[in-house]
């Protein structure tokens, strides 16, 4: 599968079909394609031809921009260690130097992780990527596959820059605080194929003596009070005993602390395991940071960090009302309390052993075969009284057996006073997987916050009921369809969906046509859901006609399971002399002009003429009658219109022509030619133009997805640049900005 931002092909890339991406640079034997690769089957095989170090480079080398950094890794498997290096070249192609990773802390004939980042030196105009191993005799194989080579991918929403979180650059984001030095290793670790943020180097810190040792990142984003957090980093724990932890803090205006949140890994072994610490930022909070590290350590202990996080706590539902440490446990079992019984509650462990969400859940554990009642902390539910909430949590028998689980709500008022439970509903479980537990309840009168209260019940002494993903939140339509008639698009909403199932959408106008709505990875049609929430922008309904959607939602198996239509709504174009100018792709770039004169159609055919002697009527030979094709003849009224047209047009992407019904003409997509604009008069100042846009009509663009953020904030643009004067010789427009296309 192509890496997002990869500037290899997809043959330098995979390996696949064929090693014409690579050439041999040192005591390198002819180059070879291996199968069993995790990127296609493919992969490069490089052989020495004697005992020592052996290179390959790519082929192709690709333009830099001096000063900006760039990433390089790739998967590698044999014998020896190995590392990997960016070469920049200079204008004449000549070498300048080699930016190389470590070389990885032992070898390994399973795939593993190596890569490395550099800024591009001040006279690089091109860059290769370098392959080295040292083999220890003649004609030994080292395998490669899975290779990038780009501007940096980071984790979109990590409050901390790229050199922090991955450390590929260097360890200057980072700084001893306790009993440690901090150094970078590559250790011998495989990632998953698609795991772009993590491997290459980790940040290795080593006990300096018998104790605490802890290390903090130098970096210090703002954050905003009374928001959750999280941090999460993996670690990886030197023994199994090992207390490794993660911390998230936060300090106020002059840099004191003010807010710590510490959580502690149980490892199920001493390989990478991902810690989460959450908490909600004081309401004197200013920045925050992360800080990791290890309680009573061995002098020479080492800890391992990779991949490392500061964002907003994520929603294990969106919506919910739940904060993630309550939610989630990683690091405990928060607010949850056991209110009668002889239940016992604790986090599960070790990390990994039971969870649904993150790596651990909340064990309750039952000596007897009876009833015990858990709650936990009161959550507010806004909106006021008569409103529905819903409140979900995931159960799984760990041992012993369960008769059932009541799920209930206790509502307080603001004064916390107790104001009873709603009824609730009882759930068996009849086997050992996990189980969802939904419970709708109307606010009661005078309640303002909830609690999520569980009755569990074993049936067989020493019962162990494991919980995880508990939520609550405000019940909203399903599926809703709002029309934004300025904007000439619909917004529809799903929520509640199936995450890791797959979806198609379609739009259905009165006439019966049935049409895939468009995503950001082209049609939706059997797309897999990743959130349980949707939000689609179509931008090709019709103008002046009632729509609606259907819904698709298919299981893992391939089945229908659910379907879903929304209400019917409608996009107005209120003037019938306008008409919409629509980029499918590129909807920024959608704007309503008025048109001056729509096209005299023609409709092109192919036809060879044979005239037979004696024969009255020639014999001719046609091909199929083409689209239509006509100049359509539009005003601009303002300078804004003119610049916002010749973006439109400039990128000479098929287009969706749209006007109102009534007016002869259905919407197109169409290739717009050479375009002609003029002045409507002499008057130099006359702000009005007349264009003639040359259309040919084409077939809807089907691979062709929405054009977007991707998921980027403007965290993600203050964590890289420091001012907005730092955005200019990189983005040369702010749609640039918007979607991260970079100069250069």
């Amino acid at each position: 599968m192509p890496i997002p931002g990869n500037l290899l092909s997809a043959t330098t890339e995979m390996v696949d079909p064929n090693t014409s991406g690579w050439a041999a640079k040192l005591n390198c034997g002819p180059l070879a394609k291996g199968v069993g690769g995790r990127n296609g089957d493919g992969c490069l095989i490089t052989k020495s031809i004697l005992a020592g170090e052996v290179q390959a480079r790519t082929v192709s080398a690709y333009p830099v921009t001096p000063g900006t950094v760039y990433q390089t890794f790739a998967d590698t498997a044999g014998v020896v260690a190995e590392r990997i290096g960016i070469r920049w070249l200079n204008a004449l192609g000549a070498e300048l130097s080699i930016t190389w990773s470590l070389t990885t802390a032992g070898a390994s004939s399973s795939w593993h992780r190596v890569g490395v980042a550099g800024a591009a030196p001040v006279d690089a105009v091109t860059a290769q990527v370098v392959v080295s191993s040292t083999e220890v005799g003649a004609n030994v194989n080292h395998y490669w596959e899975n290779f990038f080579f780009g501007l940096p991918i980071r984790t979109l929403g990590n409050l901390l820059p790229f050199g922090t979180e991955s450390t590929e650059i260097d360890a200057s984001g980072w700084a001893a605080e306790v009993n440690a030095s901090i150094a970078r290793q590559v250790p011998v670790v495989q990632w998953a194929v698609d795991n772009y943020t993590a491997g290459g180097h980790a940040l290795a810190v080593t006990a300096i003596a018998a104790g605490n040792a802890a290390v903090v990142a130098v970096d210090r984003p703002s954050v905003t009070p009374g928001v959750e957090y999280a941090a999460y980093a993996y670690l990886q724990p030197p023994v199994l005993t090992a207390q490794a932890w993660i911390e998230l803090r936060f300090y106020d205006a002059n840099g004191n602390q003010v807010g710590a949140q510490r959580s502690t890994l149980a490892p199920p072994g001493t390989g990478m395991y991902r810690q989460t610490a959450s908490l909600a930022a004081p309401a004197n909070a200013a920045t925050c940071s992360a800080a990791a590290g290890l309680t009573g350590a061995s002098a020479g202990q080492v800890l391992r960090l990779e991949t490392v996080v500061i964002t907003v706590a994520p929603a294990v539902q969106s919506g919910t009302v739940v904060p993630y440490a309550d939610s989630s446990f990683e690091q405990g079992i928060a607010g949850w309390s056991k209110i009668s019984g002889v239940a016992t509650l604790a986090r599960s462990t070790p990390w990994g052993f039971a969870s649904i969400d993150g790596g651990y859940s909340l064990a309750v554990t039952s000596s007897t075969a009876t009833a015990s009642v858990i709650r936990s902390a009161k959550f507010p539910t806004p909106g006021g009284a008569g409103l529905n909430w819903r409140t979900q949590t995931s159960v799984h028998t760990g041992a012993g057996a369960w008769s059932g689980v009541n799920v209930r709500l206790r509502w307080y008022d603001a004064a916390n006073n107790d104001l009873g439970t709603t009824s609730g509903i009882t759930y068996t479980l009849p086997g050992a997987g996990w189980y969802l537990t939904p419970v709708d309840s109307a606010v009661p009168a005078g309640a303002t916050q909830a609690a999520l209260e569980l009755t569990v019940t074993a049936s067989a002494i020493n019962s162990v009921l494991y919980v995880d993903k508990a939520a609550l939140w405000q019940v909203l339509p399903q599926t809703t369809a709002t029309a934004d008639s300025p904007g000439g698009y619909i917004a529809l909403t799903l929520r509640e969906l199936p995450v890791d199932d797959t979806i198609s959408v379609y739009r259905e106008t009165p006439d019966g046509l049935r049409v895939l709505v468009r995503g950001p990875a082209g049609m939706i049609d059997r797309q897999p859901i990743t959130s349980d929430l949707m939000i689609v922008e179509d931008h090709e309904a019709p103008m002046n006609t009632p729509v609606r959607y259907r819904i698709e939602i298919f299981d893992d198996a391939g089945v229908l399971t659910v379907i879903r239509v929304s209400q019917l709504v409608q996009v107005d174009l209120a003037d019938a002399e306008e008409a919409w100018l629509k980029d499918p792709g590129n909807p920024q770039r959608n704007l309503r002009v008025l048109v001056e004169k729509p096209p005299d159609w023609t409709e092109p055919i192919e036809q060879a003429v044979h005239r037979v002697r004696g024969r009255q009527n020639a014999v001719i030979l046609s091909g199929r009658r083409g689209g239509q094709e006509g100049d359509l003849s539009v005003w601009t009224r303002s300078d804004d219109e003119r610049k916002a047209l010749r973006l439109l047009i400039s990128s000479g992407n098929t287009l969706l022509w749209q006007t109102a019904p009534g007016r002869g003409e259905d919407d197109q997509y169409v290739k717009v030619g050479q375009v002609v604009r003029a002045r409507i008069n002499a008057d130099a100042e006359e702000a009005w133009r007349t264009w003639v846009l040359p259309l040919v009509e084409q077939d809807m663009p089907v691979t062709t997805g929405v054009n977007g953020a991707a998921g980027r904030t403007w965290q993600d643009v203050i964590a890289e640049f420091a001012t907005c004067a730092d955005l200019l010789p990189v983005y040369t427009t702010c749609e640039a900005l918007l979607l991260d296309r970079r100069t250069g």
